[in-house]
């Protein structure tokens, strides 16, 4: 199972994208489509045509990793629809995604918050 941790960025792309793409090809997307820096450390997720697959690629700083999750039967239910290129998606919509569950319907708690000590220790 993979698990995104809230602090990184995860980039859904809306538009399908050919699946016949490794790593390579889905940088060069990132960077010239996208406008965006793959070795930032952000997640990229992608779909295919028939959406019953996705691909993931990530930078962990040594090196590239690319997942792919191919369903055995339907299809990834949900997909963002914006006139953007890309959606910002949260860890946990990103988690609910993978599942092929839809994160528009999702019940989330509010996203953890850096708590300031030293406002505690003021009593503000």
């Amino acid at each position: 199972m993979l698990v995104f941790p809230n602090q990184i960025s995860i980039y859904i792309s809306i538009e399908p994208v050919d699946f016949r793409c490794g790593i390579d090809g889905l940088k060069q997307l990132c960077k010239q489509q996208f406008k965006q820096d793959p070795f930032s450390g952000a997640i990229f997720v992608f779909r295919n045509s028939r959406h019953y697959s996705i691909k993931i690629l990530w930078y962990d700083g040594q090196g590239f990793a690319l997942f792919l999750k191919r369903l055995s039967r339907g299809k990834f239910y949900w997909w963002p629809n914006t006139d953007e290129q890309l959606y910002v998606a949260l860890a946990q919509e990103a988690q609910v995604l993978l599942h092929n569950g839809n994160p528009a319907t999702a019940n989330f708690q509010i996203p953890w918050k850096f708590i300031n000590q030293a406002a505690l220790d003021d009593g503000s």
